[in-house]
């Protein structure tokens, strides 16, 4: 089990570090033309998108836990 300051970081992780990363790859690999940027940002994209699912779904059965 997570302590909640492990949670806290793995949220921040996914709520703002990944999607900003996205972002600055989107942007910076564009504007440098480096090759395959859109399958970097995809790939950032999904895990974040699947990161955030695990995390939803756990914090979902903590809350039904302690009820």
């Amino acid at each position: 089990m997570l302590s909640n300051k492990q949670y806290d970081i793995i949220k921040w992780v996914v709520i703002l570090l990944l999607p900003a990363l996205s972002v600055l790859v989107g942007t910076l690999g564009q504007a440098y033309g480096f090759v395959h940027t859109d399958l970097a940002v995809t790939t950032i994209n999904a895990v974040t998108v699947f990161l955030g699912v695990i995390t939803g779904v756990s914090t979902y059965q903590h809350n039904k836990d302690e009820k």
